[in-house]
């Protein structure tokens, strides 16, 4: 490198990268850091970052962009409230009508980009894998702050005195995960990283998505009243958006929040609304059902499971609740059928005897005249996207706040996949997901495996959570579960109650008996029939 003729006077710290000590300052008046390699022109010359520190223009690859960059020039930006100096400090020009952001890499500048009055942007050179704007002016620290546009970038450097490091997105909010991730080896030089982009939806899921980058605990997100930085400095919010850049807090992924906050929380009493069952000795056990709960019956077959959800769902019926059917075993005929017949308390499927038509019109009507009740004539797919389709309809466009699917066999015989214990995980987690999403209470029947030793479920077996069949999701996912026991080979109709689960409470075992009553079709307690 040639020598100038001026004598060297001193060391001083550099403003460009941060050095302590690198640049040098000569008796001419100009200076040249041997850190970042930056040319400081005396007589009040703007500094230009280069290789060869005499030159009076950056130098670069592109000379579109060296003559562009060449005609603008350093001043005060003054409808966006930012200084001559904060331009100076970082290159940023003005020139022919057109602000002239410069994208440095190793001091040079590889692309430039425009913005006219109207807001036309456009790249003048290498606008492929760009680097983070002002990237060159510090490579490490303890604090890096990241915005999501040069103006943004300016103003928050501007109100934090430009004595940090900060820089923007090359391209905006959508593919700011992308130029962190590109540039992740310099953003992991700094020992916390924040994020301040705008406060909009795009805004503050780029800000998620790049702190996602991050080591755990150095990433945060800030947080602003206004729309972005710029709009901070031009109301004259200075301090609070130096706060919101100094607390902003630790991110956290979604999900993960610190119990320390969550005080609130915890001192608002929960109202848990419940809806009673018909049975007395249930609500004991249960104290009622929750919306928002996903409860299994399980039985084994021809153990009356069907006959007890229809039970429970003419109960919801006549307490003025909306509930979606999918009896996926049956018929709508037959489905719309055993409600009536519960009105009825005659079992129609199996004798009309002296049953009149206007009986049956006026049983019709009040279970189902008020609009309440949705059934699902299921004739032809019952793949799981066409179902979990059919619910979402149910719970938003009906907006009903109960549905029971009978039964499960059905959707997992419907789902291709091999293997019925992965089905079952599959569909358990999509229904538990769907309950969770929109608060609707569901009543789900399930059946049971094949249990060891001699005596089987049909002969009055116990049911336990081991004997929910093909998967312990079923388990694992469901709020209550409530098994029905009978010995099919005994001469009494009694039907045992367990609660084998119990989320709500916790507690479970039997709760209490149910006897089928021949004469009316009806699921009913052993006093109501005289035993």
């Amino acid at each position: 490198m040639q020598e100038t003729q001026a004598s060297f006077q001193t060391h001083s710290a550099c403003e460009q990268c941060g050095s302590s000590d690198a640049k040098g300052i000569y008796e001419d008046g100009h200076a040249y850091c041997f850190a970042c390699e930056t040319y400081f022109g005396g007589n009040d010359e703007e500094s230009i970052s280069e290789g060869n520190p005499f030159a009076k223009i950056q130098a670069t690859d592109n000379k579109e962009a060296q003559a562009l960059y060449a005609q603008g020039k350093a001043q005060a930006l003054k409808t966006r409230g930012i200084t001559q100096e904060t331009c100076k400090h970082f290159g940023y020009r003005v020139g022919n009508g057109k602000h002239l952001a410069p994208y440095r890499v190793n001091g040079k500048i590889v692309a430039l980009k425009t913005r006219d009055a109207d807001k036309n942007f456009s790249v003048v050179g290498d606008g492929k894998k760009l680097p983070l704007f002002g990237q060159h002016l510090q490579s490490k620290g303890k604090k890096l702050f990241v915005t999501e546009g040069e103006l943004d970038a300016l103003s928050l450097s501007q109100a934090l005195g430009n004595r940090w490091p900060v820089v923007s997105v090359p391209n905006g909010a959508k593919s700011a995960p992308e130029a962190i991730r590109r540039e992740l080896e310099y953003v992991m030089n700094f020992e916390s990283v924040v994020f301040m982009f705008d406060q909009d939806a795009p805004g503050l899921e780029a800000a998620k998505a790049c702190a996602d980058l991050i080591e755990p605990g150095k990433a945060h997100v800030a947080t602003l009243p206004l729309k972005d930085a710029n709009q901070m400095l031009q109301e004259g919010q200075l301090k609070e958006l130096v706060k919101a850049a100094w607390d902003a807090p630790v991110y956290r992924p979604d999900g993960i929040v610190a119990a320390k906050d969550l005080y609130e929380l915890v001192a608002s009493e929960d109202r848990v609304d419940s809806t009673a069952y018909p049975y007395d000795f249930m609500n004991e056990k249960t104290k009622g059902m929750r919306k928002g709960e996903l409860v299994t019956i399980t039985a084994g077959s021809g153990m009356g499971k069907s006959a007890f959800v229809r039970e429970l769902a003419h109960h919801l019926v006549k307490e003025d609740e909306r509930v979606g059917l999918l009896f996926l075993e049956e018929n709508i005929k037959r489905t719309l059928t055993g409600l009536v017949s519960i009105e009825l308390n005659k079992p129609l499927h199996i004798d009309r005897e002296g049953v009149k038509q206007s009986d049956i019109r006026t049983a019709f009507n009040s279970v189902f005249g008020n609009g309440n009740v949705f059934v699902y004539d299921h004739f032809g797919s019952v793949s799981l996207e066409h179902i979990i389709a059919k619910l979402r309809y149910l719970a938003h466009g009906e907006q009903c706040s109960w549905i029971i699917i009978d039964h499960l066999s059905i959707m997992v015989s419907g789902l291709d996949v091999p293997d019925e214990r992965k089905a079952i995980d599959v569909i358990m987690t999509r229904l538990r997901t769907f309950v969770e999403e929109t608060g609707v209470g569901m009543l789900l029947v399930s059946h049971l495996r094949r249990p060891m030793g001699d005596k089987g479920f049909e002969e009055g077996a116990q049911v336990s959570l081991n004997s929910l069949r093909g998967s312990h999701s079923i388990g694992q996912l469901s709020d209550m579960v409530i098994g029905l026991e009978r010995d099919q080979q005994s001469d009494s109709n009694e039907t045992i109650v367990r609660v084998v689960k119990n989320r709500f409470t916790g507690a479970t075992g039997r709760a209490g008996s149910l006897m089928y009553n021949e004469a009316t079709g009806r699921l009913e307690t052993m006093d109501a029939v005289g035993f």
